[in-house]
């Protein structure tokens, strides 16, 4: 039992919000390139595909970025108790977890063309390179966000078996979503990440970080209006976007204080309800 407990802390099972941030936007782009008058058997058992493509891959990836952090893992607060960097797991043990994840995420990827399978293996070096990043750039929340949403190409491809326009604009306007929300999420640790000498947008843009977060924002939902009118969808869509609007500029930044970690935490997750919203979104556009 012990043992189960420190695989489920290792590959944060026990924390859905990070395996769905990588969710959605696979749910996004299936959704827009989705026939549903053929019917939903197939969105069902893709969707299905992609969530525990999702839990596996982010638990892998916790996992590697864990064996890189483990040194600057223990020098933080909020991190120094994880299993590789208090020696509760072995470094050898841990790769071994991430290599049994990868080969399951494999077999569920192989439910796909050919296409699907061929991008998704060529976006495993930026997957497994992201936690490096933070030693050399300020932008690690940029390569995150290139990572995290890579699943909205993915989903269109495994439908329409070639690329567009439409999902590309959607993937980059997802980027700024995830360059927003992991830059708030950055302020957990800003005082620990500046001794230890780590960079992040988050200590980038510590002077004005609500003009930072609110122009990534507003990119992406400029990008959903862009969407809508690419995918002609019907005046409610344009209405419903209200709510993301204000959910992302009134509730997460208005009233954000970068000051108090738990807050910070708060906002953040509340992406996940953000997610779904942008989800129903789409079904109203491509259903009404």
């Amino acid at each position: 039992m012990q043992n189960i407990k420190l695989f489920i802390e290792l590959t944060r099972l026990n924390r859905p919000i990070g395996y769905m941030l990588l969710f959605w936007p696979c749910i996004w782009g299936l959704t827009i390139a989705y026939d549903f008058s053929t019917g939903l058997k197939k969105f069902c058992f893709y969707s299905l595909l992609f969530i525990l493509g999702a839990m596996l891959m982010r638990s892998a990836g916790c996992i590697v970025n864990d064996i890189v952090d483990k040194n600057f893992d223990r020098k933080v607060e909020r991190t120094k108790n994880r299993p590789i960097a208090s020696g509760k797991v072995s470094v050898k043990l841990a790769i071994i977890y991430s290599a049994i994840l990868c080969g399951l995420a494999f077999l569920v990827l192989i439910n796909f063309n050919y296409y699907t399978i061929l991008m998704a293996l060529l976006s495993m070096p930026l997957a497994f390179t992201y936690p490096l990043m933070k030693r050399f750039t300020y932008w690690p929340q940029l390569f995150l966000g290139i990572t995290f949403n890579y699943g909205l190409v993915l989903a269109w491809i495994s439908i329409n078996d070639g690329i567009s326009i439409i999902p590309v604009i959607f993937y980059i306007g997802a980027i700024f979503w995830t360059l927003g929300y992991d830059t708030i999420y950055g302020y957990q640790d800003i005082k620990d990440d500046e001794i230890i000498g780590v960079k992040s947008t988050s200590i980038k843009f510590k002077s004005n970080p609500k003009i930072f977060i609110s122009l990534c924002y507003l990119f992406f939902i400029v990008t959903l209006i862009v969407i809508g009118i690419l995918m002609n969808f019907k005046i409610l869509y344009f209405i419903t976007l209200i709510i993301i609007f204000l959910h992302l500029i009134i509730y997460q930044i208005k009233n954000l204080n970068v000051e108090n970690p738990s807050e910070c935490l708060n906002k953040f997750k509340s992406n996940n309800f953000l997610g779904l919203i942008v989800f129903i979104n789409i079904l109203i556009g491509k259903l009404i």
